[in-house]
């Protein structure tokens, strides 16, 4: 019987995000349940654990990325007897100093403002100038645009206001707890989240870290066989 895949998008993304992995999954081996976080009800972290604990089978592996991946440590967390296996991708357990936090709440609450009475085209526009992404090929950037269009700009309004790393509560005094089989993944480009990888594996008792050679934040689009591998 296939081991079922929990599969948690970043912000700005959907379930489609997942669509190069999948593609290369043995189904014999696992079965992919990519989620939409935009679906959880309510919409909050306590939403998206009750989404994973309604749509998961009783034992299952968890992959989170980004956004999704810090999502994912809370739900590892509240159902840790259902969790097989974890991987974390492009993610951090949040930002500890409060002062920081608040700012990041903040800033995310005008962005969401921002989003709501634009366009998602608006949006697109922005979001690939970030400097997180500013370096990523062009077809990647077309990708993740494609995938954006999906969403009306109320649901990344919604998204960013449900799970900003300045409302999650900082998980990194807690990560000794997990004795969950954990890999943690990050892309060489990615040089912040590399070293919040490297932390990552530092805290987590059970972990194997692997820097992706060549490849920015958005491993599940460049190198889909990276998460394969891990998976």
């Amino acid at each position: 019987m296939s081991e079922t895949v929990v599969l948690l998008h970043g912000f700005a993304g959907t379930a489609r995000h997942w669509d190069r992995v999948a593609a290369l999954i043995d189904r014999e081996r696992y079965s992919p349940l990519a989620l939409e976080l935009t679906q959880a009800t309510p919409l909050s972290l306590d939403g998206a654990v009750q989404l994973v604990a309604d749509a998961a089978p009783e034992r299952f592996i968890l992959c989170g990325y980004s956004m999704g991946g810090r999502v994912a440590l809370h739900v590892a967390r509240a159902l840790r007897s259902r969790v097989s296996a974890l991987v974390l991708i492009s993610t951090s357990a949040g930002i500890e100093d409060a002062a920081a936090r608040a700012a990041r709440l903040s800033a995310d609450e005008l962005l969401a403002a921002e989003i709501a009475r634009s366009s998602v085209e608006d949006f697109i526009a922005r979001w690939r100038t970030t400097p997180l992404f500013a370096r990523d090929p062009d077809w990647v950037h077309e990708a993740i645009a494609q995938d954006t269009r999906r969403l009306a700009p109320a649901q990344l309004a919604g998204t960013l206001r449900a799970y900003s790393a300045g409302l999650l509560a900082p998980l990194w005094d807690r990560l000794d707890a997990f004795d969950i089989p954990t890999v943690v993944l990050a892309g060489e480009r990615d040089t912040a989240y590399t070293a919040l990888a490297e932390r990552l594996a530092d805290a987590l008792p059970n972990v194997r870290l692997e820097i992706v050679a060549g490849v920015g934040h958005r491993i599940a689009l460049e190198a889909p066989r990276s998460v394969l591998r891990a998976l």
